[in-house]
């Protein structure tokens, strides 16, 4: 089943592929070939793999891991620590569903030992650029491995036909924000290191355990506060909560598509009537997003737009994932009455 995630993220940052004039220059200042991370393997070995060939760890004697996105290199971060050099290939706030890869990400997983992904179909950029990188020694950690994905959606209201959808045949790939799903990830991401970096094996472990006992609380905070709200409805313009409603018992009743340049009044009439239909408590937005049109929206649907976030954006820091989390128990909260 095809699973749409896309929803308004006007403001997100888009990373375009570089021209191929760009790329020329690029090869022509280090005085060697380089392939295109947009096309297939090269017959000759590329001056990136050769590097990697040569330096299997970063010039500090770490193990080099190299993350996908924010949330991956959240739980990463954690469960390294500083024994290892954790980097991140998308930079929090760009839009991670339709990111082009640039020689810069080739260069980095080509002269790495880890590569972190959500997996789950989310980051449709790696293949071909894992392919450039020929990174013959590199190891790649799935961290959505043995999670179950959830194939049902809430319905996708379209206010107008010119939307374009960005979809997933994987399954929705949000699974981070779902606290217990998220133990999941960091005990992938643990079991990965360990057998990437085996000498390290009791730090990750302890680390993981305690960054796990961290997110077993969130679970039960989150339990014990939105139990008094059940059954809340709410509608949302980007699905990347299904995992967090199925969880405390919610219900993301809709994903609303709006253009992202202005509304008309048949966008307006079409979003009311949708809300109209579903009954919605709560409406909800992300921090990040151009909230304009959605504030105007808002008024018309008589509803307060609050933001619930998707931990694309934000800190670096592992903690960054409590705050945020927090922060969007308080917004549900308060929501939901």
């Amino acid at each position: 089943m095809i699973v749409n995630c896309r929803g308004l993220r006007t403001s997100r940052q888009r990373s375009d592929i570089l021209p191929i004039i760009a790329l020329l220059m690029l090869s022509m200042a280090t005085g060697c070939s380089q392939s295109n991370p947009n096309q297939g393997r090269t017959s000759q070995q590329s001056p990136q793999a050769q590097e990697a060939a040569s330096t299997p760890r970063a010039q500090s004697g770490k193990t080099k891991v190299v993350t996908t996105f924010l949330p991956i290199y959240l739980f990463t971060k954690a469960v390294a620590g500083n024994i290892a050099d954790v980097e991140i290939l998308v930079p929090p706030g760009t839009e991670v569903h339709e990111y082009q890869a640039t020689p810069e990400n080739v260069k980095a997983i080509a002269t790495t030992n880890v590569l972190v992904k959500n997996g789950l179909g989310l980051e449709v950029f790696l293949e071909n650029t894992v392919k450039n990188a020929q990174n013959s020694k590199l190891t790649e950690i799935d961290a959505s491995k043995g999670i179950k994905p959830l194939n049902e959606i809430s319905p996708v209201v379209k206010t107008t036909q010119q939307e374009k959808d960005h979809e997933h045949t994987q399954g929705n790939p949000h699974v981070w924000l779902d606290p217990v799903l998220a133990k999941q990830q960091v005990t992938n991401i643990r079991d990965g290191l360990i057998a990437a970096d085996p000498v390290n094996k009791a730090t990750y472990e302890a680390n993981a355990a305690a960054y796990i006992k961290e997110l077993e609380s969130l679970n039960s905070e989150f339990q014990q506060t939105l139990q008094k709200t059940p059954s809340c409805t709410f509608i949302t313009f980007h699905d990347a909560f299904p995992y967090l409603a199925k969880r405390y018992n919610l219900k993301q009743v809709a994903v609303v598509q709006i253009p992202e340049d202005q509304l008309s009044p048949t966008d307006v009439q079409n979003a009311v009537n949708a809300v109209k239909k579903y009954k919605v408590k709560a409406l909800f937005s992300e921090p990040g997003v151009d909230n304009k049109l959605l504030v105007s929206l808002s008024k018309d649907l008589k509803l307060t737009l609050r933001p619930l976030d998707s931990l694309e954006t934000g800190e670096t820091d592992p903690q960054h994932y409590f705050q945020a989390m927090k922060s969007n128990l308080q917004t549900l909260q308060t929501a939901c009455k």
